[in-house]
């Protein structure tokens, strides 16, 4: 199909269905234009034929028939990617012809995985090889004796994740092997998805479909069903799957961010923290990005200059080697700026390094009995680190490099503020990272980017990701609780300033932590404003270093367990953000304990009451 194809002005067709149509067009494939027009033409020839008398009855004729074979779409997300990859794989399914059903895995009962024939999973990883919140109880019953036999099931898996984790789509891969253990016939090879998932995904999407159509029979099936009306050509259903993209062309995102401009820019801390973390407002004026509150903001950042010189110098280049892109001349500095990630340094880019390092040192650090002294190994050292180590034995040409790199991943940032109360604006809370490791400093990419190279007037590149596992009650007259240490507080300043615009009634408590009561108390001016006016119900707050014995807010739940215990029994939500290796596991234990000491249950029947608080999205995460 032609990109620039339009429908004329003069055609007969309304305002919203010429946009809707010159909007569908370009995306077309060529086999789905081709069915698009036979379709079309045996349904115009269907009507002429009957002429007045018969004009509705042959499109009920043409109509094709309902699909018969099953097909299976399941996922399990955290930040919403998953799910967003999901919909858009029961879209294409259902345009194959099965008979599609998407679902959660937070929602599926897995006794009925064996009736399920054909089945696409799109799971995250999170943690430390973690599955998303909300699929936990569906992971663990799986891997557990209690799974279903699985021999009449056709499956292929897609993992999202991150190459800098050490356990990269470690989920995605538990499900691949488990579902082939239980009897499950793999039929197109799991796909693991880095950052930048979009590609693979859409490539692994229409081989697995492609396999599901041949080994289904689903265009013979629907071709023996349909109904042929009087005179029309065949119909063949489409053969191509691919998809357009999971974006919108219109508008800006993850592809096409926007140029937000830096409205404020300054420390919350006080004078004498050991911490430094920002308050940053950015205007949204004209860009018509919008959010809700628990939404997230993605920022593109710009490398380090500093960091990066020192990769190319130790890589054996001097910066100033030409790279045309897209018809642009850049340097190579100016190209790794901008758009290579230089720091981040894992299994996979160590294994494609390999190749130019021939060092049998590094060759052993791979094998797979060396997980843990690996994982050792690369913590707090960047790519740099690998130049300086193992030098590549021969000179790497410009290409060679950049392929070992990925793309310049986005950083998101719970948002700190609420639409309403801050029209056309968003707001954050920046910890930035800095520390010293193997004799340098080292540097988050995107908040000290924000923190030195980013003042009031500069813009910023921004898209809005929508995060729809972490969301306020519908029902404004449910109490809240929100646990959000550290930067952990962003989105609850966001959730307290969505509840007083628009004035909801349920009961809001927070708890807050961080080392110094002097220092570290972030918005505490506003937190001691909303008790004032009892938009802020409570506030429990700890602060580690100002007593002889660490306290922290997992402490302070326990302290008020009894009334804890009695908001959550009364049908209160109960939130967490901030650190997920330590932070969250203390929480979630804490409450466990909670539900022991004050319901008079049992370590096993509090983690299935915790389990339920989960599967009834009233327990809700955004931890990183």
């Amino acid at each position: 199909m032609p990109q620039n194809i339009q429908i004329p002005d003069n055609a007969p067709f309304g305002h919203e269905q010429k946009v809707a149509l010159n909007a569908l067009l370009p995306t077309l494939q060529p086999a789905q234009s081709m069915w698009l027009g036979g379709y079309f033409a045996a349904l115009g020839q269907a009507m002429m034929g009957g002429g007045a008398k018969t004009a509705a009855a042959p499109a009920a004729a043409a109509a094709p028939a309902a699909p018969t074979v099953p097909l299976l779409v399941l996922f399990g997300s955290e930040s919403g990617n998953a799910e967003t990859c999901a919909q858009e794989a029961e879209k294409a399914a259902k345009a194959a012809g099965f008979k599609t059903t998407l679902a959660d895995m937070a929602d599926y009962d897995a006794a009925q995985l064996p009736e399920a024939q054909h089945v696409l999973i799109v799971v995250s990883t999170w943690g430390e090889g973690e599955p998303p919140q909300s699929a936990t109880p569906f992971y663990e019953l799986m891997m557990g004796d209690q799974a279903p036999k699985l021999e009449k099931v056709k499956f292929s898996v897609c993992g999202l994740g991150d190459t800098g984790y050490a356990d990269f789509c470690q989920c995605a891969k538990d499900f691949d092997k488990r579902l082939a253990d239980l009897g499950a016939e793999r039929l197109y090879d799991r796909q693991d998805c880095d950052v930048e998932f979009e590609a693979p995904f859409r490539e692994w999407l229409n081989n697995a479909l492609e396999k599901m159509v041949e080994v289904s029979g689903v265009k013979e099936k629907a071709a023996a069903a349909a109904p042929a009306p009087a005179a029309a050509p065949s119909i063949e259903l489409p053969g191509d799957f691919s998809l357009p993209g999971l974006e919108a062309d219109e508008g800006y995102s993850k592809k096409n961010p926007f140029p937000a401009k830096v409205k404020a820019n300054y420390v919350l801390n006080g004078e004498g923290s050991s911490k430094e973390v920002l308050h940053i407002e950015l205007d949204l004026a004209g860009s018509g990005l919008s959010y809700e509150a628990g939404d997230a903001l993605g920022i593109i950042p710009v490398n380090c200059p500093e960091v990066a010189d020192d990769m190319l110098r130790l890589a054996g280049f001097r910066g100033d080697e030409l790279k045309e892109v897209n018809g642009e001349l850049l340097s190579l500095t100016e190209l790794l700026m901008r758009d290579y990630d230089v720091t981040s340094l894992s299994r996979s880019l160590i294994r494609k390094y390999l190749p130019f390092a021939k060092n049998k040192a590094l060759e052993n650090l791979l094998e797979d009995d060396q997980k843990e002294k690996l994982g050792e190994w690369l913590w707090g050292r960047e790519i740099r680190d690998l130049f300086a180590e193992y030098p590549p034995a021969d000179n790497l040409t410009v290409d060679q490099l950049l392929n070992l790199l990925r793309t310049q991943p986005p950083r998101l940032y719970s948002i700190a503020s609420s639409i309403k109360k801050h029209p056309e604006e968003v707001h954050l809370t920046v910890g930035a990272v800095r520390y010293d490791a193997f004799g340098r400093g080292r540097k988050g990419v995107c908040s000290t980017f924000l923190a030195d190279r980013v003042q009031p007037g500069d813009t910023v590149p921004v898209y809005m990701h929508h995060n729809k596992n972490f969301k306020l009650p519908t029902d404004p007259d449910t109490p809240i609780i929100m646990v959000g240490p550290g930067t952990g507080i962003a989105p609850f300043r966001s959730f307290v300033e969505e509840r007083e615009a628009t004035g909801a009634r349920g009961r809001n408590w927070l708890f807050f932590g961080d080392q110094r009561f002097l220092y570290d108390f972030y918005y505490q001016t506003e937190w001691q404003d909303y008790l004032k006016s009892g938009v802020l119900t409570k506030m429990d707050v700890a602060f580690s270093r100002d007593t002889e014995k660490k306290v922290y807010v997992q402490h302070r739940m326990k302290e008020k367990g009894k009334e804890l215990y009695a908001w959550l029994e009364e049908g209160a939500y109960f939130y967490v953000c901030g650190d997920a290796s330590r932070m969250a596991k203390d929480v979630n234990q804490a409450l466990v304990e909670v539900y022991m000491e004050h319901g008079g249950l049992n370590e096993e029947d509090a983690i299935a009451h915790v389990k339920k608080l989960q599967k009834e999205k009233r327990y809700q995460r955004d931890v990183y």
